[in-house]
């Protein structure tokens, strides 16, 4: 598909001013780590061998039952199912199947619709290889008067839920709700549109030893239910696309920085590797890798360090993921099917040092805390996805040694009529593995959750 035109509109679309003081350093706590960098720091993290991995499935018309499901995949070599499906819970109904995450004691799991703006939450500690769906807040646009619900992090006894868009004209002005860990509305909070912002939004990633934030902007439900092919053609439409990044104070929940970011900021990745002190994200449509880093006065500088690809030909940078030690990123590109391993040890002068294209389409990537697996899936939308054969909709397990991906197991969620495959979270069979938190976490970081 050729979204040259609009991507040259998008990036002739006004330049905003860039506004806010530098973020003091009010809070040192030693760091967390998750075991994939897309999950919240306040989760204890799965060190060693994984058991599961719970794939967040989008139901389709007239194949199995038809609904949106949770499927549990037993991804530990020693076991006897290795390499398969072991437990699928479905839903009821197809609402457009998401993101999910962990609440922060690591035993729910919070998964959303983009569509039917419903919430599910899992039980995944009771018994980890069958999760239970316990409850479903169907309340979410009266409680929040936001659309979509899309990023899940935890927090302190808290969940943000970070929304694409709004109940009022469904374009992409949004916010983020907070949650107890119960599933009771708390507050909601919207993205700046003033000093610079455009009020859009998408993810969500925390760095607590810098008590910031980091939020990036998509577009609204608007543009991620219609058809991809015929939205390209819309230059409305496609003005409609985030172009900022934001840096909060995580504390206070106020935003210090926007940031010029045009073509769709995506996933937002913090290093948390100890001393490091910057993100990263990628955008959709004009593949550039941007990264936020403190300079020496302490205040977050916006960097623009690389290309992904040809941007003429749109590869649409996806998913992305850094390793735990900081020094590598994977970056899917939707439209060519291809992973792409960036070399971060200076995240300011990145090097891409290999490729592999893993099928016709491939949207999330999640690599194992040791870095010696990474799992791959297809979906991106509903009805973004490709049409025809190049629609594969699949779970990969590749073997990494840093040179080489070698391909472990697949599994063609078609073929097992169970969906379009989406979001993947891991798990352990025994919970008390878990790495807790090394230390307390400072009282003032929770400030934000209450």
């Amino acid at each position: 598909m050729k979204l040259k035109k609009s991507v040259l509109s998008i990036q002739k679309m006004a330049k905003l001013a860039v506004v806010g003081a530098g973020l003091s350093l009010l809070v040192q706590i030693p760091t967390a780590l998750a075991d994939e960098t897309s999950c919240s720091p306040f989760t204890p993290l799965v060190k060693g061998q994984e058991d599961f991995v719970y794939v967040w499935t989008l139901g389709v018309k007239g194949l199995g039952d038809e609904s949106d499901k949770l499927v549990t995949v037993s991804v530990n070599p020693a076991a006897k199912t290795y390499g398969k499906v072991i437990a699928k819970v479905s839903v009821g109904g197809r609402g457009e199947a998401h993101h999910m995450g962990f609440t922060d004691d690591r035993k729910y799991m919070w998964a959303g619709a983009l569509d039917s703006n419903k919430i599910f939450i899992f039980d995944i500690a009771t018994n980890p290889a069958k999760p239970k769906l316990v409850n479903t807040i169907t309340n979410f646009v009266d409680k929040t008067g936001l659309v979509g619900p899309h990023t899940f992090y935890a927090t302190p006894g808290r969940m943000i839920v970070a929304a694409l868009s709004n109940a009022k004209d469904h374009g992409g002005q949004t916010g983020m709700a907070t949650y107890t860990n119960s599933g009771e509305y708390v507050s909601t909070t919207m993205m700046p549109t003033t000093n610079g912002g455009d009020g859009f939004g998408y993810d969500v990633a925390i760095n607590p030893n810098k008590n910031a934030m980091l939020t990036t902007g998509f577009t609204g439900w608007n543009n991620y239910m219609a058809d991809l092919g015929k939205l390209v053609k819309d230059p409305e439409a496609m003005k409609q696309f985030g172009n900022h990044a934001v840096m909060w104070d995580y504390k206070s929940m106020k935003p210090v920085k926007v940031f010029d970011t045009p073509g769709a900021p995506l996933e937002a990745r913090w290093s948390f590797k100890p001393g490091d002190n910057w993100a990263v994200t990628t955008t959709a449509l004009t593949s550039k890798i941007f990264v936020y880093k403190q300079d020496e006065k302490g205040e977050w500088q916006q960097h623009d360090v690389g290309t992904i690809g040809d941007p003429s030909k749109i590869p649409l940078p996806v998913d992305i993921s850094l390793e735990s030690s900081g020094k590598g990123l994977w970056i899917n590109t939707f439209m060519d099917g291809t992973s792409r391993f960036w070399d971060m040890t200076d995240p300011l002068h990145p090097k891409e040092t290999y490729t592999k294209k893993i099928g016709s389409q491939v949207n999330m990537v999640s690599p194992s805390f040791d870095g010696k697996r990474v799992y791959y899936t297809t979906s991106l939308l509903g009805n973004w996805d490709m049409k025809g054969k190049a629609n594969e909709q699949f779970l990969k397990s590749y073997n990494w040694d840093g040179k080489e991906l070698k391909l472990a197991f697949q599994i063609d969620f078609f073929k097992e009529k169970l969906g379009r495959a989406h979001h993947m979270k891991f798990q352990v069979r025994d919970l008390k593995t878990l790495q807790p938190l090394q230390a307390s976490i400072d009282p003032a970081t929770k400030v934000a959750s209450k």
